[in-house]
């Protein structure tokens, strides 16, 4: 499969679950249906934001970086895309619990970027 294929299949994705996500914030009332609603909230979003910033990590990558290692380039953006999607799931779970704070969320970020350098570093290690 090409790094074009895997990019639009990745980005069809990302619409589809856009869609869902937008759905169960219309559709699905969290009143009536709490857990349910609260679950495919997250899930949904979760993966609608993976998938863009998987997407657009991708893009940004190639347009900065003018490599050829397509393949390269969509493993560490997908990652990217996860570690983000995470970050922002977090601080919603967080301020729904309402215990968000600026430097519970500054903890989130550090977090991500330690996992992003351990990440990157094994990688480094590997090639």
């Amino acid at each position: 499969m090409t790094h074009h294929r895997y990019i639009i299949t990745i980005a069809i994705a990302g619409m589809f679950s856009w869609a869902a996500f937008f759905l169960v914030l219309y559709k699905l009332s969290p009143m009536d249906h709490t857990k349910m609603a609260v679950l495919f909230f997250f899930l949904s979003l979760f993966v609608a934001l993976s998938c863009s910033f998987a997407v657009i990590g991708f893009y940004l990558r190639i347009w900065l970086l003018k490599s050829e290692i397509f393949y390269k380039h969509i493993n560490i953006s997908i990652r990217q895309g996860v570690i983000l999607s995470l970050i922002a799931i977090f601080s919603l779970v967080f301020q729904l619990l309402r215990v968000l704070t600026w430097w519970s969320g500054l903890l989130l970020v550090f977090i991500a970027l330690l996992l992003e350098f351990y990440f990157s570093t094994r990688d480094s290690i590997r090639t």
